[in-house]
């Protein structure tokens, strides 16, 4: 229950996909001291992850679970494989393409090809490392003209 519960949050920069999704919930214990969840976030100093814990404490509140202790958990950092296929999915479908799997050195260095999420091209472009969020990068479509979001690899 307690589990169901928090994965069904919402990260709040990405509101399509939940934090299971993403690989962000870890794990949820039941303890001495009650309720335990942990977090990893996408990048340390993610500003959404304040927001998640809020998120998971009332989603747990309303089952019933009092008082939640939320952790945040940066070691093993997070990683682009502990995303789920249904959430690379739902990047997909929501306009952003995900990160590819297995990107090794050719994603840390910028060479890799990356498929337009609106027409499939894999005739696309970089044009900053830096997107609209810090886990994302902004690329163009060369066929068809679009720029999109793509969810960097680490």
């Amino acid at each position: 229950m307690a589990w169901n519960a928090a994965a069904q949050v919402v990260d709040p920069e990405i509101p399509v996909l939940t934090i299971a999704d993403l690989g962000v919930l870890r794990e949820v214990a039941v303890t001495d001291q009650g309720v335990e969840v942990a977090i990893t976030p996408t990048y340390s100093g993610c500003p959404a992850m304040n927001m998640i814990a809020l998120e998971i404490e009332l989603a747990l509140e309303r089952e019933g679970i009092r008082n939640p202790i939320i952790r945040t958990v940066l070691s093993p950092a997070w990683t682009t494989d502990w995303m789920s296929e249904q959430g690379r999915r739902k990047l997909k479908e929501y306009g952003i393409a995900p990160p590819i799997a297995g990107g090794g050195r050719r994603a840390l260095f910028g060479e890799q090809q990356v498929e337009c999420p609106q027409c499939g091209s894999a005739n696309t472009e970089v044009l900053s490392e830096f997107g609209s969020t810090s886990c994302k990068a902004l690329w163009r479509c060369r066929d068809c003209r679009e720029p999109f979001d793509y969810f960097k690899c680490h």
